[in-house]
């Protein structure tokens, strides 16, 4: 069995280096073969990337997060479209829509937003999206914005209803290991509706820990606790939803199948 973790914040379990290959290193020992790692600033991003220079099996993302809309960076488009061509950079992300947090006003989110599908679509990257109650606006932008090269809904919090009006986007649905616990019904139900081919699952580490390991920090070592909660809620054997999941996430990134 293979795993693919579509969304850990690395630099975000751990800042020393080492420490950080050996969370990498722990989590291919059970099972995960690729992280993605993602970091909601290009400062981080910058860092992040340095420390993982030598680990063949992490690819990246590179973005500018809802959280950081008042403060991008100085020449933060040019910045973001040199990082985007480095080795095993393979998405523009994670970017969105924060409505939950004060993350300066509505406007200079979407427009932050707007932009960097834009720059995705110059460079034929897939988008990693972030949607914190803003699923209305993030997905009459995606209509008109996305490109065909898609995205992903990371961590996703909708509803099954949502869903389904998306799946007319060339888009994936990328979830964590909160779908763990009793009180998400909603998400339950929306694995269990969507075409399995459109599912995805990340860690979210060190957030959003699966019902297993609570109380601690998450790791990318657990999420097959994810998986096995998607096999659980499809009634199919873990081996077989495992290889489909991994299968999606190389679509979802256009990655080769001996990636």
């Amino acid at each position: 069995m293979q795993l693919f973790d579509t969304h850990a914040h690395i630099g975000l379990i751990h800042e020393d280096q080492m420490e950080q290959l050996l969370v990498i290193q722990l989590a291919k020992r059970k099972s995960v073969a690729h992280i993605v790692s993602i970091c909601n600033s290009l400062i981080d991003f910058e860092h992040v990337y340095e420390n993982l220079k030598t680990a063949s099996n992490v690819y990246h993302a590179v973005g500018v997060s809802p959280s950081e809309v008042a403060n991008p960076g100085q020449n933060w488009e040019h910045r973001l479209q040199t990082f985007a061509k480095l080795e095993r950079v393979i998405a523009i992300g994670e970017i969105g829509l924060d409505y939950y947090r004060n993350y300066g006003d509505k406007n200079s989110q979407v427009e932050l937003f707007i932009h960097q599908l834009d720059i995705a679509r110059s460079l034929q990257l897939p988008v990693i999206i972030h949607n914190r109650e803003a699923g209305r606006d993030i997905l009459d932008i995606l209509k008109t914005r996305l490109s065909d090269k898609g995205g992903i809904f990371h961590c996703y919090s909708e509803d099954a209803r949502y869903a389904m009006e998306a799946l007319d986007l060339p888009v994936y649905f990328s979830f964590a290991g909160n779908i763990t616990y009793k009180n998400v019904k909603h998400l339950q139900d929306t694995i269990v509706k969507l075409p399995l081919d459109r599912i995805l699952i990340e860690s979210e580490s060190p957030f959003m820990v699966p019902m297993a390991y609570k109380g601690k920090r998450n790791k990318p070592a657990y999420l097959v606790e994810t998986a096995q909660a998607v096999a659980e809620f499809r009634k199919m054997p873990l081996e077989e939803v495992a290889e489909a999941l991994y299968q999606n996430s190389l679509r979802a990134f256009h990655l080769p199948a001996n990636a």
